[in-house]
């Protein structure tokens, strides 16, 4: 066999590599490839649904999930206190229902700017070649590629072993 004919197998430092040039935010996509991987078959194909637990989530639902701790507590402070002011004439007197309204609330709005955030870092991906998108569920007979239908991300081959070589502690 020809050794110089031979591909030499990607590693993580290559992802590194092809992150830093494609995204703005390598570290946070390289966050996003990791998580994806976490929840990839033996395939790479991640989603429509997360098995968590007992509970099943859309994978783009479950990765804000899990990326959700990252939000600063400060940040989310100042969230908390702008949806207090926002809803302070429709909260109700009982402290503990308020508060659970409250906190569904700030939950809701760090989601959906998470989803923004995993949306931007898929898209460094895609570029990047490490990933590829389709989409499943439901379907719409509109322009809207995602109307109504669900993300699923599968990690290319090299990209997925790379990542799980020797993720086995002993």
């Amino acid at each position: 066999m020809d050794i110089a004919n031979t591909t030499r197998m990607i590693d993580v430092c290559d992802i590194l590599l092809k992150l830093s040039v494609t995204s703005a935010r390598p570290r946070y996509a390289f966050l996003v490839l990791t998580l994806i991987s976490e929840a990839a078959d033996a395939a790479g194909r991640a989603g429509p649904l997360v098995v968590d637990g007992n509970h099943e989530h859309l994978l783009r639902d479950w990765l804000s999930d899990a990326l959700s701790p990252l939000v600063r507590s400060e940040r989310r402070n100042l969230l908390r206190q702008r949806i207090i002011a926002r809803l302070a004439a429709d909260l109700p007197e009982d402290p503990i229902i308020a508060e659970a309204i409250v906190s569904a609330a700030v939950d809701d709005q760090v989601r959906a700017s998470s989803k923004t955030n995993i949306s931007r870092a898929v898209g460094d991906l895609l570029r990047a070649g490490l990933v590829r998108r389709h989409y499943a569920g439901w379907r719409t007979n509109h322009q809207n590629r995602g109307g109504r239908r669900s993300a699923v991300y599968t990690v290319e081959a090299g990209t997925l072993a790379a990542l799980r070589r020797r993720s086995i502690l002993i």
